[in-house]
């Protein structure tokens, strides 16, 4: 693999992008900024930068409206040295059409359960969805997955060349925000979620549970109103900037992470590095991010995984989140890049990609 230092121009061309608040963004954003320390320009291709209209059923989202001609135009005139299509949508799907048009090489990454999102909102077989997945990721030459349960899964629906990595978290703006690293937490603790309000995060399950204290919900997205409407009790603290988020973590005693279709979750190592213990289900994204480390409580019985993390020291939640940084990340990123136009020799001629169309077999 070549030294992430032959990159210096990279494209990134995503789906998700400002002024949307969820993990990808997040993700994408402090990429960026991690490679660009390593000295590699990087550009992005977003929905911003093309008429769109609101995803349905999502209207938070912007679809891009454009052509892979379009997109292909963009991505010669910035002239990268290495191509990354980060998402599946309009965008993802043109900069792949122009991609093997061209014989570009490229990576891709795998952010979200499309699959089984699409399955909770309209019934379509996971099954279908995968197969459509493994063409889109099927010509890249790593596809890029965030935790070893996730490689697991992608390669148990045949995906090839899928690749760790890893995600971070910013420490100068996620720590404790109290002095006591250990306060009293039975007497009235707060239990807290963060995330979006969609049917595919779960969070009724959550918002149902028989809890002493109080619940907080930080976030926006389709089911707002109707939540809001049927749970009155519950504290509704919307969207925030990070250091206020950061502030609202650190006065809360437990994180319930209740999703059971997220690759990572970002936000439960968010969550930590403030010092919150993370109480979810033994699925992927909890498996790995919390693991067996003492962070959290993680059990088919969502009720008694929030019970058990007030017994859990703040410290615990605090050492588990030094391991993800966003350093090691973006390390990992490049190292994964691959050249976008592959030579032969000395005379500059393109060569044929592995895994150019037909790819319809993997």
């Amino acid at each position: 693999m070549p030294s992430p230092a032959l990159f210096k121009k990279l494209v990134i061309v995503t789906d998700a992008w400002h002024p949307q608040v969820n993990g990808v963004v997040r993700t994408l954003g402090n990429t960026k900024a991690g490679l660009e320390n390593m000295g590699i320009t990087v550009e992005l291709t977003t929905p911003d930068q093309f008429r769109s209209t609101p995803c349905p059923s999502y209207p938070e989202i912007q679809l891009a409206l454009t052509t892979s001609r379009t997109v292909e135009k963009r991505i010669r005139d910035l002239a990268p040295d290495a191509l990354h299509i980060a998402t599946e949508g309009p965008l993802g799907w043109a900069a792949r059409k122009a991609a093997l048009r061209n014989q570009w090489q490229f990576t891709t990454a795998f952010h979200t359960r499309f699959p089984e999102y699409v399955n909770a909102r309209t019934g379509v077989p996971v099954s279908w969805l995968y197969a459509l997945f493994r063409k889109f990721h099927g010509a890249s030459s790593a596809v890029l997955a965030p935790t070893q349960a996730i490689i697991n899964d992608l390669q148990h629906w045949r995906f090839k060349n899928v690749v760790h990595w890893s995600r971070g978290v910013d420490h100068s703006i996620f720590y404790p925000r109290v002095e006591q690293t250990d306060m009293p937490r039975k007497a009235n603790p707060i239990f807290i979620y963060v995330g979006r309000l969609a049917v595919e995060k779960n969070i009724q399950a959550f918002l149902d549970l028989d809890l002493p204290g109080e619940k907080w919900v930080a976030g926006e997205g389709p089911m707002e109103k109707d939540l809001k409407a049927r749970y009155s009790n519950i504290r509704w603290i919307g969207v925030l900037p990070q250091s206020e988020l950061a502030e609202v973590y650190s006065q809360a005693d437990v994180f319930v992470f209740p999703s059971l279709t997220d690759t990572f979750g970002l936000v439960m190592v968010e969550a930590m590095a403030c010092g919150l213990p993370v109480a979810a289900f033994p699925v992927p994204g909890p498996i790995d991010v919390v693991a067996d480390s003492g962070a959290g409580a993680l059990n088919d019985d969502l009720r008694q995984a929030c019970l058990d993390c007030l017994d859990v020291p703040r410290q615990r939640a605090l050492e588990r989140a030094q391991v993800f940084t966003w350093a090691n990340a973006c390390q990992q990123f490049a190292q994964a890049l691959v050249p976008m136009v592959r030579t032969v020799g000395n005379a500059g001629i393109s060569a044929p990609v592995k895994g150019s169309e037909p790819a319809t077999s993997r």
